[in-house]
């Protein structure tokens, strides 16, 4: 259980990875200076894979200003490195992990650490809410709200408190990192769920509460949205590796799907009179992307409709395929997993 301090409330220890963020972390910041949560019992740790654009001017602006703020340097440029710099850096008794790309709700620590008290939960998260500010990033956003999109990730849709296998951005006991180890920094991609699943297969307990809100700004643009969901792919297999098996069964779902799709089509090559196999596995998928767009897009006034579709193909073609990639590459030399994130 969480210890208590001062005001019967524990320290608290925000930590925000951070690489080229300066179209979002101010936002960001700001929202964690907006909290209820009494600032005297809150520190904030801005760990930067070594930006080249402003975002550490716009940081040192808020260190300037609020002596619990602290800018921190990752110059391996891996998330996970940078979580882990911020971890050992820290003093709270509850870490709560920000991404650079979202900002949260006014009371978000304040109800993460009541959930944890009240719960017993080792980890807290809530409801991921997408935003966007550009016609294709309110559509990306739109089908990662989507079970269809996204698969079982709770954190996306979810508005039912319970127990579950990961969440997004949680807010950690910090016994738990003294007990299980900090984040894998050879996870390319994936960190969260790794740890999460380490921390499931320890005994420990991860809760989903409606009550922790936070916004999150979804790639802009198609080809970020598949270079990221790619990685995600190709880094999923590393934890499959290290673990003998899969965090969660979903994530097999994408490669199986694309497999599916091109063991269709070589099958189609080599006998025609196949072809109705091709049009079941395609054709099944295609009125399945249309109707889930169909239903999003109807409380959208149809403007969605036509792109929908297109962003699913994205995130199920780049996950799957970039799954694939990483399963091969398993059996070279050394692998690459040590790459750097892109």
């Amino acid at each position: 259980m969480v210890k208590i301090a001062k005001n019967n409330l524990p320290t608290v220890s925000v930590i925000i990875p951070m690489r080229n963020e300066e179209e979002y972390i101010a936002q960001c910041l700001q929202s964690v200076m907006d909290q209820e949560y009494p600032k005297d019992l809150m520190e904030v740790l801005v760990v930067d894979g070594m930006s080249d654009d402003s975002s550490n001017e716009i940081v040192a602006g808020f260190t300037s200003k609020y002596s619990f703020v602290r800018l921190l340097h990752n110059p391996k440029q891996v998330t996970a490195s940078a979580l882990n710099r911020g971890i050992m850096e820290s003093k709270g008794q509850i870490i709560i992990r920000i991404d650079a790309h979202c900002s949260i709700e006014a009371d978000y620590i304040s109800s993460s650490v009541n959930a944890l008290e009240r719960t017993g939960a080792d980890n807290v998260g809530g409801f991921v809410i997408p935003i966007g500010t550009t016609f294709v990033q309110r559509a990306i956003g739109l089908a990662m709200s989507s079970p269809f999109g996204i698969g079982s990730s709770r954190f996306r849709y979810s508005e039912k408190e319970d127990f579950v296998d990961t969440v997004s951005f949680g807010a950690y006991q910090r016994q738990v990192f003294e007990k299980i180890g900090l984040y894998d920094e050879e996870a390319n991609y994936g960190e969260d769920d790794e740890l999460n699943y380490r921390l499931i297969k320890s005994g420990g307990k991860i809760l989903i509460s409606p009550r922790v809100k936070s916004q999150y700004h979804p790639r802009s643009s198609l080809s970020g949205l598949w270079r990221q969901y790619y990685n995600f792919g190709y880094g999923k297999v590393r934890t499959i590796r290290k673990h003998g098996r899969p965090a969660s069964w979903r994530h097999l779902v994408p490669p199986v799907f694309v497999i599916s799709i091109v063991g269709s089509l070589v099958v189609f090559a080599l006998d025609p009179v196949l072809g109705w196999l091709v049009a079941v596995i395609i054709g099944s998928y295609l009125v399945s992307a249309i109707l889930v767009s169909a239903r999003i897009s109807s409380r959208q006034r149809w403007k969605y409709f036509p792109i929908l579709p297109v962003v699913f193909a994205t995130l199920h073609f780049s996950y799957g395929i970039g799954f694939l990639k990483g399963t091969i590459a398993n059996f070279l030399p050394d692998s690459i997993w040590h790459r750097k994130r892109t």
